[in-house]
């Protein structure tokens, strides 16, 4: 395999297929926290037998047979084994594990059933969120720990605290119908929101994407707006994701080096997921009475019409930013915008928008804060204090890519 190890390999195939080994068994055992121990079972059987007999032909549908084969066997060995058959409605065997006939408007998506239950309402936001991006975006607790900006420790109790409340309040394995699926709804959007984004953005590691994340959080945005076809959030999540999405492949050079908005080859753009955002966002509504989420899918639209950076629409998005600071307040929004206002009336009227959230909790090791300040000074020909933003924010990044592009700019205004 040219070099390639068994436990390589294993744990490239787990982190991408840990979301279904996770739900497959959850749907036969019904309980998330034991589901994510029998994935870990089946992790732990690959790891012996892997050196000893190589790597299975498809190595992600041996972890899912494995999983579920120890997921039948836990169910079998349960006093309450009959009940459980009934509950579930289907025989469950070794060989094969067959899942119930999908009902009117349901889902037949383990994954999704996986991200509404971690979703639900017993939980609060912040446990909903947690608690999915461990079991269906494989992240581990100190990436999660990042995106929330608390200590591994607190979010590591967090997510044990999470799973235990699932349990205890016997919360079904299922897609909500009616009130309590319009209810829930909002709080998957989010999740679904946060998994692409740490796909798009890696907050660690060498790597600056890591598509399989976005590829799952996209395959879940659809399905979404699917089954929700007049609500325009979820429209609005398609149609961002799929914006988004549309310039993976400008988004990093040969070495795998980042490559901003402003230097990409739009001609690398994806043009049919750029007109399937286009069409996604025209479901989401009234551009007038657009949620967050479609804000944001229009602010993408604006950049995907544009021929070049130059010639984007910078007041609009100004303008769009405007209204989403209003719907979601947030620093990283007004930062957004003031990068939007520099491009459209110059660095000097940015600067002190950027400069009035230098002083924003939540952006307190936030490196793009200094990036663009950093950028803002470097156009007002200030460059020695420009220098020294992108220098802070090579220091609190921890991508190696981003780490690597904040060098070069500060070496291309004299910094070592």
């Amino acid at each position: 395999m040219g070099g390639v190890t068994p436990d390589s390999t294993l744990e490239t195939v787990f982190r991408m297929e840990s979301a279904r080994i996770v739900a497959t068994a959850a749907r036969i055992v019904r309980d998330v926290g034991i589901a994510e121990e029998i994935a870990q079972d089946a992790l732990v059987a690959a790891l012996e037998q892997w050196p000893l007999t190589g790597v299975p032909e498809r190595p992600g549908a041996w972890l899912t047979a494995t999983a579920k084969h120890r997921a039948v066997d836990l169910v079998r060995r349960r006093e309450t084994y009959a009940r459980k058959l009934a509950e579930v409605g289907r025989t469950l065997t070794e060989e094969a594990y067959d899942p119930e006939p999908p009902g009117p408007g349901d889902i037949d998506d383990d994954v999704l059933r996986l991200i509404f239950t971690a979703c639900h309402p017993v939980l609060s936001a912040e446990a909903r969120a947690a608690l999915t991006l461990r079991l269906v975006g494989g992240l581990r607790t100190d990436e999660i720990a990042r995106a929330f900006l608390v200590p591994e420790a607190t979010l590591a109790a967090r997510i044990t605290r999470a799973k235990r409340t699932l349990a205890k309040a016997g919360v079904a394995f299922e897609v909500p119908y009616g009130e309590d699926r319009a209810a829930r709804l909002g709080s998957v959007l989010e999740v679904i929101y946060l998994i692409f984004n740490e796909g798009y953005a890696a907050t660690a590691g060498d790597d600056l994407l890591r598509p399989g994340l976005c590829e799952d959080a996209l395959r879940l945005a659809r399905t979404l707006a699917a089954l929700a076809p007049r609500e325009g959030e979820a429209q609005g999540l398609a149609a961002l994701l799929e914006l988004q999405s549309s310039r993976t492949a400008a988004r990093t050079g040969p070495e795998g080096q980042p490559v901003l908005l402003a230097a990409q080859d739009r001609r690398r753009w994806n043009r049919l997921l750029v007109l399937r955002g286009f069409a996604a966002l025209e479901r989401a509504g009234d551009g007038r009475t657009y949620g967050p989420y479609a804000l944001q899918a229009a602010i993408a639209a604006c950049h995907a019409r544009a021929p070049s950076y130059d010639e984007t629409d910078w007041a609009t998005i100004a303008a769009l930013y405007g209204r989403l600071g209003v719907l979601a307040p947030s620093p990283v929004v007004e930062l957004n915008r003031a990068v939007a206002v520099s491009m459209a009336e110059g660095p000097e009227a940015a600067l002190p928008l950027v400069d009035a959230l230098s002083a924003a909790p939540g952006l307190a090791g936030y490196h793009l804060l200094p990036s663009v300040r950093g950028d803002l000074l470097a156009r007002l020909g200030r460059e020695a204090e420009a220098r020294a933003e992108f220098e802070r924010a090579t220091a609190l990044t921890r991508n190696e890519g981003e780490r690597a592009l904040l060098r070069a700019k500060a070496r291309a205004l004299g910094g070592a």
